[in-house]
């Protein structure tokens, strides 16, 4: 298997990143849990579906950004490209191919479907407007039954999400929590802290540094502001002119579109856990 990597940008050029996959993890039981806005759900502590976990779309891994809802049903939140069926520097999701919905993806053990993917939306909507085209890049998991018993919205190690950001400037202090294959399961290495460089792309992308950049593997992980607010997805790893930044589309962009196509009523899933700031 593989990891799916996350689209590169030189210049003016992106890559997506994604690592090969490894076996997926045997799921383990807990508490019962419900859908939508009034779920109830699993304790942090033990919830084996949550931000942060690995996913497998074709033997393609990538890490999960956050929970969403739409009222009624539940998702676990992954990049677009993570079912890219090209190569890693086709980063237009408006003529880049990808797998249909419905396509498997597991993570810990459990499989969901694919039922959103804002590649194939705006391919079906015939968007034209390139900022959306290059930046637009989030996919929706739907949780089946099983996994809903021992799923937590909370962001490990940070807490939070404690709700939907709009962006960040420049400066802003940033957060995140990635989880490639590639770091061979060292839990130490996963949170993340960086800063922003402010948007681009028309409010559509944020370019971040962190302390490490996001590798093959890191793709779709969720990126919170100085609040704890959710408002980013990683999607690209520059190599010019500010090599080893990311780039990290907006998320209240990404959830717009997708509410306006197909998926009415959409909303990131606060955490459990109180947002808790820094790695120290």
């Amino acid at each position: 298997m593989r990891a799916r990597p996350l689209l590169v940008a030189a210049a003016a050029a992106a890559l997506v990143v994604g690592v090969a996959a490894g076996p997926a993890e045997a799921k383990k039981p807990s508490g019962r849990h419900g859908s939508g806005a009034t779920a109830t759900w699993a304790p942090a502590s033990s919830a084996q579906v949550h931000p942060g976990v690995m996913t497998y779309t074709d033997g393609a891994q990538c890490t999960a950004n956050f929970v969403f809802t739409d009222g009624a049903t539940t998702y676990l939140g992954q990049a677009a490209h993570c079912s890219g069926t090209g190569g890693s520097t086709e980063t237009n999701g408006c003529d880049s191919g990808s797998l249909p919905l419905g396509t498997p993806v597991t993570f810990n053990g459990f499989t969901g479907t694919m039922v959103y993917n804002s590649w194939l939306a705006m391919q079906k909507a015939g968007e034209k407007d390139a900022n959306t085209c290059d930046y637009n890049d989030l996919a929706l998991i739907k949780l089946p039954a099983d996994a809903l018993a021992t799923t937590n919205p909370s962001v490990p190690f940070f807490g939070g999400p404690t709700g939907l950001g709009s962006g960040t400037t420049s400066g802003d202090d940033v957060y995140s929590y990635q989880n490639s294959s590639l770091r061979l399961g060292i839990s130490q290495l996963s949170p993340k802290q960086g800063i922003s460089l402010g948007d681009t792309g028309g409010g559509w992308s944020t370019t971040v540094y962190t302390l490490t950049p996001g590798i093959p593997g890191d793709s779709g992980s969720g990126f919170l502001d100085a609040t704890g607010k959710a408002f980013g997805v990683l999607s690209t790893i520059t190599i010019a002119p500010l090599a080893g930044s990311n780039g990290v589309g907006n998320l209240a962009k990404e959830i717009a579109y997708a509410q306006t196509h197909g998926v009415a009523g959409l909303s990131v899933v606060p955490g459990t856990e109180p947002f808790t700031p820094g790695l120290v």
